[in-house]
């Protein structure tokens, strides 16, 4: 009997290879996420809007948690990735606990854990589908970074995942500054959002905004945000466009 034929008279194997499973596509999906870093700490926004394909299925999901003592994580993708994401730092955050050293990982450390997970499960071509913000304070020091879905990570003062890295960064650069105060980090945050609804089709008026200092998280709750409709190029977006949708 040759090697071909004794793996399949082994039924385990067949087994092991039916029952793997892998996101092969992301289905119900989440947009952008954005982040920025303030006077005090870090500040976040997410809108509450999952898609499940191009229909925005659901409208109260929540994309940012609290991990620890000291860091905030938002995500943009897969809303099932996301929560196994969730899933892995809970073992750790817990892991961390048990040894009741008196020190606690901080959001460099979890950020840092993150990337190789991504990367990991990238070169195993069993990626998470996800684009994560990881903000925190620690000690002091403010801690703002994201990693994409194949483990590509940088940390910034302003980062955004999704559309925002297109249509929110380029106002981040112009508009943000070191010393932001609570309040115009958060109308800065807000006109970004407000940008993406109407550029994003996955985007919905109902969002969130999280800050972390030293104190801890916060995490407001959902509302919406002021609109006009009556901009020219929304009144007649065919124009100069003639023989196009």
């Amino acid at each position: 009997m040759n090697l071909m034929d004794s793996s399949h008279s082994n039924p385990m194997s067949l087994c092991s290879q039916a029952d793997s499973q892998r996101t092969l596509y992301p289905y119900v999906t989440g947009t952008s996420v954005i982040g920025v870093k303030y006077k005090d700490g870090i500040l976040m926004a997410a809108d509450m809007g999952g898609s499940y394909g191009s229909t925005l299925r659901y409208k109260s999901v929540e994309r940012m948690k609290p991990i620890g003592k000291h860091s905030l994580l938002g995500a943009s993708g897969e809303i099932s990735d996301f929560q196994e994401i969730l899933h892995y730092l809970d073992e750790l955050i817990l892991y961390d606990n048990m040894w009741d050293d008196g020190n606690s990982l901080g959001p460099k450390e979890v950020h840092s854990y993150l990337t190789r997970v991504m990367y990991n499960r990238r070169n195993k071509f069993n990626p998470l589908w996800n684009s994560l913000v990881l903000g925190g304070v620690k000690n002091g020091q403010k801690y703002l970074g994201t990693v994409s879905m194949i483990g590509v990570h940088f940390e910034d003062n302003h980062v955004a995942t999704g559309f925002g890295n297109h249509l929110a960064r380029p106002i981040l650069r112009d508009e943000w500054h070191e010393d932001l105060s609570f309040e115009d980090g958060v109308k800065l945050l807000e006109k970004c959002m407000r940008v993406l609804l109407y550029r994003d089709r996955s985007a919905v008026n109902k969002l969130q905004i999280a800050k972390i200092t030293e104190e801890g998280v916060t995490i407001s709750q959902p509302y919406s945000l002021k609109t006009f409709w009556g901009f020219s190029a929304f009144q007649n977006p065919t124009v100069g466009a003639e023989g196009s949708w």
